[in-house]
């Protein structure tokens, strides 16, 4: 596989909200149609001190130092929803441009979505971007570099005219919290949640596998047994787990 192919997308880390981090992802693991390398950016992993609101806040404007100034990447908040095929939002990179921004109403959110083309974004390094004012607004580059991007691809839910979106961007908290969970586009968020917390049960994962063991048909995993004795014994420690998994019935024909 072509490296090329590969779309490098990086998402300002938080850790006091992961399960937004995780939607994210998945969210865009979902629709798209290309494989999609993701870099969180975790503040205390890279070269820089600096942080606002968020400790992404400044870390984003790493993000072509972080690929050696080479080809084309995305920035992400951490508090979006893919709605589409993220690799749509890559072609329409254009290397005539620095950077390129959806240009919605709120210029401060200009930088919440950053489609880069590091080779020509090389004045951003660490020591750049530690002191540097106007780094939200792209100072850092001629107005002319800064290219735009459909509005659908950064809608800023309960700011913009409410509508169906390629990236929904929840900039007033994802709604997993109780004073946000009435947001517009509540339900897209909650499901994408589910979704990236769910497994599917250990019988259908693992029950045919060489790591389970078949007693009194019921499929069960091997660490709960004494497997090397004469006779398959339980595990004084698991004796009341194993119990109650050996009452629920036999799983062999779900496995």
């Amino acid at each position: 596989m072509n490296k090329s192919n590969v779309l490098k997308v990086f998402i300002g880390y938080d850790p006091r909200q992961p399960v937004a981090y995780h939607a994210l992802c998945h969210s865009i693991l979902e629709k798209s149609s290309r494989p999609v390398a993701f870099v969180p950016l975790v503040l205390e992993t890279l070269p820089l001190k600096r942080q606002g609101l968020t400790p992404f806040t400044f870390s984003r404007f790493l993000v072509p130092y972080l690929c050696d100034y080479q080809g084309q990447a995305l920035f992400l908040d951490i508090d979006m929803i893919v709605n589409d095929d993220i690799a749509k939002l890559f072609e329409l990179f254009n290397h005539d441009y620095a950077v390129q921004v959806a240009k919605n109403k709120m210029a401060f959110e200009w930088a919440s979505l950053i489609l880069f083309n590091c080779e020509k974004c090389t004045m951003l390094t660490p020591e750049f971007i530690e002191t540097a004012n106007g780094l939200h607004a792209m100072q850092f580059v001629e107005p002319e570099l800064i290219g735009g991007l459909p509005e659908k691809w950064n809608h800023l839910v309960g700011y913009d005219v409410d509508s169906e979106a390629s990236l929904y961007h929840y900039t007033q908290g994802i709604p997993i919290f109780e004073e946000t969970k009435d947001s517009p586009h509540a339900a897209d968020c909650h499901s994408v949640v589910e979704r990236a917390l769910h497994s599917e049960s250990w019988q259908t994962l693992m029950g045919k596998s060489v790591h389970s063991i078949c007693v009194n048909g019921k499929l069960l995993p091997k660490f709960l047994f004494n497997i090397y004795e004469a006779s398959v014994q339980i595990k004084p420690e698991f004796e009341k787990s194993v119990s109650k998994l050996l009452e629920e019935g036999d799983d062999r024909d779900n496995a």
